[in-house]
């Protein structure tokens, strides 16, 4: 038995998650044959530490499955790596992939959302941090149950605040709660660029960055200068919400940064006396929105006082009830988007050196 004949039969074994074979994932990164004793690491390319069981059961039963194969023995972990952003921009010190949460109007759930996403990715094994964009609402603060001011080690840099395990920073650390921000776009802009850039984050596989609402000027500012590797748009099944969302997916689309799927919150109402389910903002907006573009749809939410009472409390759903229905939606969400960007090609900026021409 040789190491070709092995991968040859690993071909055939389709990782759930992505829908491929692991060998074209490149995920086999070591076969070691002895005599009919077979060992084989599997190293995957985005954070699933829930699966790493079942996938090791699954690819050992396919080994078992090759004639005259003795011992098997599968190890399998993560490696996050850089993958490419949009033409121009390079990437930020600490942070290997930035993942955008937009919506086209606000109340949809963005901010909730980006706060569950970050979380899953956590919970999967991901080293994580979350951006809050949003100048003139800062949510995250009071989502992530965070009090308190970041701290500056050099007075270059500040230090982001944890909570739940990721990292965070939010101009509502920097301002108080009551305190309006009455800024014109190229103060909001700068302001937005120096928490991106002057904030010492520690070693991130995924910056979360939870948008402001809407799709102007701001919003296209910040799409051209951070660098962002995939965008996921958050709408509700309202067809008002929906006309929104489409503005936002083709911003992201003009200044070419990929659309990683929709997600819709609200989709369904589950009466919390009788369970009785009703679509109260309508049916099917976000499924129809990528059927029309042609982009995955990652996960519909229910409209739930809970998933809201847990946000408000400073304990997201996926902290605050982390082996519950919902968290699971926001997990599948979470390794949808992550194996998204493990399917795109590598950042290779990084890897080339600065040429110098001396006269």
């Amino acid at each position: 038995m040789t190491e070709s004949e092995v991968l040859s039969h690993l071909a055939s074994c389709i990782d759930p998650n992505t829908g491929r074979d692991f060998v074209k994932d490149k995920a086999i990164k070591r076969v070691a044959v002895d005599g009919s004793d077979l060992t084989v690491e599997v190293v995957l390319g985005y954070p699933a530490r829930s699966q790493h069981d079942a996938l090791r059961q699954l690819v050992t039963q396919h080994l078992r499955g090759l004639p005259g194969a003795g011992k098997v023995t599968v190890n399998v972990s993560q490696k996050i790596i850089s993958h490419a952003v949009q033409r121009g921009v390079k990437l930020k010190p600490g942070i290997k992939n930035i993942i955008a949460v937009a919506s086209g109007k606000g109340g949809v759930g963005k901010s909730t959302t980006a706060a569950n996403l970050a979380l899953a990715l956590a919970a999967e094994g991901a080293n994580v941090g979350i951006l809050d964009a949003d100048i003139y609402g800062p949510s995250q603060p009071q989502m992530l149950g965070i009090t308190g001011r970041p701290e500056s080690a050099d007075g270059k840099t500040l230090e982001p605040l944890e909570a739940h395990g990721i990292q965070a920073m939010s101009i509502g650390f920097l301002i108080d709660t009551d305190t309006p921000m009455v800024w014109r776009g190229p103060m909001v802009t700068q302001a937005l660029e120096q928490l991106l850039s002057d904030t010492n984050w520690r070693d991130l596989d995924y910056l979360v960055i939870d948008m402001p609402p809407g799709t102007g000027d701001i919003q296209l500012t910040l799409s051209q200068k951070v660098p962002v590797t995939g965008a996921v748009i958050v709408t509700t099944p309202q067809e008002i919400a929906v006309i929104d969302a489409r503005k936002g997916l083709k911003m992201f689309d003009k200044v070419g940064i990929p659309i990683v799927g929709i997600v819709e919150n609200m989709s369904t109402h589950v009466c919390s006396n009788c369970g009785h389910t009703e679509p109260i903002f309508g049916e099917g907006g976000g499924r129809a929105m990528c059927r029309d573009y042609n982009v995955p749809f990652l996960g519909g939410l229910p409209l739930d006082s809970k998933i809201r009472a847990q946000s408000d409390g400073g304990r997201p759903t996926v902290v605050a009830d982390p082996d519950g229905t919902v968290a699971a939606t926001y997990k599948e969400i979470a390794r949808k988007v992550a194996i998204f960007v493990a399917q795109k090609s590598e950042d290779h900026t990084a890897k080339f050196p600065t040429i110098k021409v001396v006269s």
